[in-house]
């Protein structure tokens, strides 16, 4: 058995997080960028990069989302695919630059379970169990996976499923509480993953449907599990997670972010991604992350509307003094 969970982290394989905290891969969103960002505010949890192609990643091993630096460490590197010799060739790649290798069992849009990746990969065990062999040979570093419940209410195999990865290898895994049917609508079952428990022997993670220190609390009681995985949440609040640690582990409740406060986090990111990618490419990069950040305002869709279509970086400061000042 190599698990090994305390209040304050979890030993997943070699690696220990002092975080029982996880921030989930999202395509698009966890970059290089929003990761360091959210480093700034925790120093333990864990990071995931966001989905990396295997296929793409063996054709050009030098690809912009394989960015990363030291202190982004304990960081897990996401890939997908179906072909167990392009996943090793790819995990290999990214060896030296991550402390976990993470493989997609769990994306449920189409363009990626119609080419047997992601989701698709819990309809084909066998294979899933090829690909965790594959890579656990090809690299010395642990190695996770992120999968669902099941692919359908009528196909639930997530404790099967979990107990096949845990003997191919790997040291720990992420359950995404819905069926790949489910996308994302409904609500995330995490009582159904307090089945896990005694099953298995490895760390799992409790992801859906966690959005404030409250939830995650009542997550980890309610799935039993031993830590969970914070996504889309971490959009608009990068101070999310270490509220979310010091409500688990201290039960010490740190306020929330006012809009003034959501507004600077804001300009720091956008800024950020603007020095990665240039003025133009930051800036409309940056617009599926607005309505994260100026939730719940009034006349928000207006605002949001003005943000989206805004090239003019002078102009957005302007529209957020405007938010500021008036609501």
């Amino acid at each position: 058995m190599e698990t090994s969970v305390n209040t304050q982290g979890i030993r997943i394989g070699k690696i220990f997080v002092k975080s029982k905290v996880s921030l989930s891969p999202l395509a698009g969103i966890t970059d290089y960028v929003l990761r360091k960002l959210i480093r700034e505010y925790s120093e333990t949890c864990l990071l995931t990069t966001e989905m990396i192609s295997s296929e793409a990643l063996v054709q050009k091993p030098e690809a912009n989302i394989t960015i990363t630096d030291k202190n982004e460490h304990p960081i897990a590197f996401q890939i997908e695919g179906h072909k167990p010799e392009l996943m090793a060739k790819s995990a290999k790649i990214l060896e030296s630059k991550a402390s976990i290798i993470d493989i997609n069992m769990g994306c449920p849009i189409n363009k990626i379970v119609k080419g047997q990746d992601g989701c698709a990969l819990m309809k084909n065990p066998q294979l899933a169990k090829d690909i965790v062999i594959a890579v656990k040979e090809a690299v010395n570093i642990p190695v996770t996976c992120k999968f669902r419940l099941g692919w359908s209410q009528d196909t639930k195999n997530f404790i099967e499923f979990a107990t096949l990865m845990q003997e191919a290898g790997v040291s720990a895994v992420t359950v995404h509480a819905r069926t790949r049917s489910q996308l994302y609508s409904g609500n995330a079952d995490w009582e159904e993953l307090s089945k896990l428990r005694g099953e298995i022997d490895i760390p799992y993670f409790a992801n859906g449907d966690i959005t404030t220190p409250e939830s995650a609390k009542k997550c980890l009681e309610v799935s039993k599990a031993d830590g969970v995985a914070i996504g889309r949440a971490s959009m608009g609040d990068l101070s999310i997670i270490p509220r979310i640690e010091a409500y688990i582990n201290r039960n010490i409740p740190l306020p929330e972010p006012d809009l003034n406060e959501r507004l600077k986090m804001l300009i720091k990111h956008l800024d950020a991604e603007i020095a990665l990618r240039g003025e133009e490419t930051g800036i409309k990069f940056f617009r599926k992350f607005y309505p994260a950040y100026i939730k719940n305002i009034r006349n928000g869709a207006i605002y949001r509307h003005r943000l989206v279509t805004e090239l003019n970086y002078d102009n957005i400061l302007s529209i957020l003094k405007e938010i500021s000042l008036n609501d």
